[in-house]
């Protein structure tokens, strides 16, 4: 079981790197799984718009970005999740809350896409936003 955080264009660093490993752990537990490899990737619009262009073929800016390379029918989750730090801290602002808060809500998102959860329908983004309330408070 391995979660990694690293850094991509920008100069971000993840404090508390233990507390949010326990987190997500946590979370994950949660929903019955384990973690495989899971890495986090903080990064700017820039390098985030670049992965959606060259492998998601979108040309629009967005906060994260998840590759899941869990093998069917595994327990195990296997992934890459990409974040834009400048995406996080505008969408904050925008919503008024604090940036922290709004990085732990889009770091769970990923993770509860590896699970299987999805949010293109609006009955999909308000269990997902249920899903991202409860485990913020696991914090």
């Amino acid at each position: 079981m391995a979660i990694q955080f690293s850094s991509h264009r920008t100069r971000f660093k993840l404090p508390n790197l233990k507390k949010t490993s326990t987190w997500i752990e946590k979370v994950v537990k949660a929903e019955r799984r384990k973690i495989g490899s899971l890495s986090y990737v903080f990064c700017t619009d820039e390098y985030l718009l670049e992965i959606n262009q060259q492998y998601l073929d979108h040309d629009t800016l967005t906060d994260i970005i998840t590759f899941d390379y869990t093998e069917a029918g595994s327990n195990s989750l296997e992934g890459e999740i990409y974040i834009s730090i400048e995406r996080v801290r505008d969408n904050a602002k925008n919503l008024g809350i604090d940036f922290s808060l709004e990085l732990k809500r889009v770091m769970v998102h990923g993770v509860l896409h590896l699970v299987g959860y999805k949010d293109k329908t609006s009955k999909e983004k308000k269990e997902m936003r249920g899903r991202e309330d409860r485990y913020l408070k696991f914090v």
